[in-house]
């Protein structure tokens, strides 16, 4: 007696091809964005001053405790691209400052460097008269000091234009025969800072935005009892600031970012 065959059971209906390759594809992407978060890096400043933006425009309030946005809030999450430009430029001038000093110093005494010091509404680089000027002279005879004064332009032509730069020379005691232009220390100093303001403007920086005087030798940094001490006085000043007293705060903050972030 023959054997009854099994009906052959229906098979069961399965999702086209085409959705599985897109599913594979799918996955694919997702492990290749996963890869390209995890070899990137982000800015915790940045992204915070995006999202405290982000926020602010679509007026999410603090808490609930707010029914406005206030003035004090806008400031706090709108980020101050000129600080960071103004501290980016201070850096850079500080390492041309580092390099004109390796050129111009043979393993000389410290006083002969150009140094930057922060002063009360900005910054101020001192100049040393040695670097720029034959002694009793006023006309800058230095071929590194030139670099120097067209490379430090180039900067200061990139910096805010709210800063002025004022520029004093300064001499020691010793007396000096008057002689043509240079009577006295009054004459020689003031001559020192009016020869530095015009090798400024003559690499491009505009002539309003400088002043130039002489003390003499009546603000001493050092003793003038000693040779030393004498020569640090011989020196001639650059003082940057902001006329406009409500950016004065900006720019002291911009020399702090770049003294805690420079070399």
């Amino acid at each position: 007696m023959a054997k009854k065959k099994c009906p052959e059971p229906d098979c069961p209906k399965c999702l086209p091809g085409w959705l599985a390759a897109f599913g594979d594809l799918m996955s694919l992407l997702l492990c290749f964005f996963v890869l390209l978060l995890s070899m990137s890096t982000m800015d915790a400043k940045k992204v915070a001053e995006a999202v405290g933006s982000l926020s602010g425009a679509l007026s999410v309030l603090e808490g609930g405790t707010k029914t406005e946005i206030s003035q004090e809030r806008q400031q706090e999450t709108t980020p101050i691209d000129q600080d960071d430009e103004t501290a980016q430029k201070i850096k850079t001038m500080k390492r041309t400052i580092i390099e004109i000093n390796e050129m111009m110093n043979d393993g000389s005494a410290e006083s002969t460097e150009i140094t930057l010091h922060e002063s009360e509404d900005g910054f101020m680089i001192r100049l040393p008269a040695k670097l720029l000027f034959k002694p009793g002279q006023a006309e800058i005879d230095n071929e590194d000091a030139f670099l120097f004064l067209k490379r430090m332009a180039l900067i200061i032509d990139k910096l805010p234009k709210n800063l002025h730069i004022n520029i004093v020379g300064h001499t020691d005691n010793s007396s000096m025969e008057t002689v043509g232009l240079y009577r006295g220390n009054w004459s020689l100093s003031a001559e020192r800072a009016i020869s530095v303001a015009n090798e400024l403007i003559h690499n491009g920086i505009e002539a309003k935005l400088i002043t130039a005087g002489g003390k003499a030798e009546f603000d001493p940094i050092a003793s003038n009892l000693t040779a030393e001490g004498k020569e640090k006085n011989r020196r001639v000043e650059l003082y940057f600031f902001s006329k406009n007293k409500d950016d004065k705060e900006s720019t002291k903050k911009s020399i702090l970012d770049s003294t805690k972030n420079g070399e």
